[in-house]
């Protein structure tokens, strides 16, 4: 998010969430203006801190100057780094596996045994997400589960109108993840596209 009414048209489509990027590239927001674009938001809704690489003292002050309530990180692929993250951030803490597989996604669990929840994304050289690359969602659906265990599984990576009815009923994640599918520029989202994908994900069997 990165801008009033998009928040705000996020919550009227029934978001749970909403999410700011404090990690560079055209979404990125510093922790006072994430700070004060999720201010209006009610404690119906949590809201993420996207934050990528970065010293974890570093990462985890951000996510408290911007008062999210979530902390989603998607920039270390080291484990230490991310318990030395877990035990400074009090909050939620949802680690990301960028993979193209079934078998890095597998390979990657240990790592991912450190957050809360797993958040799924299409592995693109040089970019942290938002690239609207797809996952091969059949493909990973079972190794997703089998790391996941228990904890939620949000699933992003090129979602849209378009193919979120599609995906959700292929992986059957907790929780999906949009932004440049529901965008009609880097930044700015199409509200009419945010209303279309809230009705398809629903009807993909998603929690209602």
């Amino acid at each position: 998010m990165t801008r009033a009414s998009d928040v705000a048209e996020a919550v009227a489509c029934g978001a749970r969430y909403v999410g700011g990027v404090m990690a560079g590239g055209p979404r990125h927001q510093s922790p006072t203006q994430l700070r004060a674009l999720f201010a209006p938001v009610t404690s119906t809704v949590q809201t993420v801190g996207v934050l990528g690489v970065g010293a974890p003292r570093a990462l985890v002050q951000a996510a408290l100057d911007a008062g999210v309530d979530i902390l989603q990180l998607h920039g270390t692929d080291d484990r230490d780094e991310l318990r030395e993250v877990r035990a400074l951030w009090k909050g939620e803490l949802w680690v990301v596996a960028r993979v193209a597989d079934a078998i890095a996604l597998r390979a990657a669990a240990d790592r991912l045994a450190v957050g809360d929840a797993v958040v799924l994304e299409a592995k693109v050289e040089g970019a942290l997400g938002g690239t609207g690359v797809t996952l091969p969602w059949a493909a990973i659906a079972d190794a997703a589960h089998d790391v996941c265990g228990a904890r939620p599984l949000i699933l992003a990576g090129g979602l849209r109108p378009e193919n979120v009815a599609e995906a959700v009923a292929a992986v059957g994640p907790s929780i999906v993840d949009v932004s440049s599918g529901v965008e009609s520029a880097a930044g700015i989202k199409d509200h009419s596209r945010m209303h279309a994908f809230a009705k398809a994900m629903r009807e993909g069997s998603l929690v209602q």
